[in-house]
């Protein structure tokens, strides 16, 4: 199992927002968080990414504490893409894409090897960059820029990839072909991926299991059908709903608030 959480309890004080949390991932699967604003969505991925530190309890990955583990050596095997980047002035696509090699890199290594090149230039096509990778960042559209800072997580060449509400600001369009293409890394490439996710649909579409969080607690795991039932849906976000079949899986649809 590349990652592994074991009585994971952590927050921003000494008040834990995320409680007792055990969760494990296989090889090649997505898994995507749900919850209420306020359920702990975020702050489980930024302890899992290193970002916090947890009050009790252990993430493992491929069988290690990764909170134990230099950050370049977990940088090697898992990759963030945050919910909000800085824009990098004077940068552009591929010098961005180029700092992904960082964590592989001695720290007297100013230059890309060979070898470094040639990932640079796969991550950039694999997220369909090639016409823009002398552009500027700054220059880019939203979901364009938000597919050139995923180009630098693949540089990265992460064996887990954590996104945070990877689809926030992108209109539907440019939704659709993000997680398509995530889509296609998950199942070529048997890429461990870990969302949050807002839209109960698009975690439904695109996820082989989905966490429901309710107040920091996992309330429930499992696939999009076994998780997203109208019971859990009223208990955790206050929401009577139907739950509808479509071509494209089950799909939600909210009815009224209770």
């Amino acid at each position: 199992m590349p990652l592994e959480l074991q009585n994971l309890t952590g927050g921003y004080t000494v008040l834990p927002i995320v409680k007792d949390v055990n969760l494990s991932l296989q090889t090649g699967e997505w898994l995507s968080l749900v919850g209420a604003n306020g359920s702990g969505k975020s702050t489980l991925l930024k302890l899992i990414s290193r970002i916090l530190s947890p009050q009790q309890g252990v993430i493992l990955l491929d069988g290690k504490a990764i909170h134990s583990q230099p950050p370049n050596l977990v940088a090697q095997k898992l990759a963030l893409l945050p919910q909000q980047q800085p824009i990098p002035a004077g940068l552009t696509v591929r010098q961005l894409v180029s700092l992904g090699r960082t964590p592989h890199q001695p720290w007297w290594q100013w230059e890309l090897t060979g070898n470094d090149q040639q990932i640079v230039e796969i991550a950039i096509q694999k997220t369909q960059l090639e016409n823009f990778s002398d552009r500027l960042v700054e220059e880019l559209s939203g979901g364009e820029r938000q597919r050139a800072f995923l180009a630098l997580a693949l540089a990265q060449e992460p064996k887990v990839l954590l996104l945070d509400e990877p689809t926030t600001y992108l209109d539907i369009n440019y939704q659709l072909q993000l997680l398509e293409l995530l889509k296609n890394l998950n199942q070529l490439q048997q890429l461990t991926i870990v969302t949050v996710l807002h839209e109960l649909n698009l975690a439904a579409r695109y996820s082989s299991r989905i966490a429901l969080l309710k107040q920091g607690h996992l309330w429930e795991v499992g696939t999009p059908e076994t998780v997203l039932t109208p019971h859990n849906i009223a208990e955790v976000f206050g929401v009577e709903s139907l739950i509808i079949n479509t071509p494209v899986g089950l799909q939600v649809c909210a009815v009224s608030p209770l």
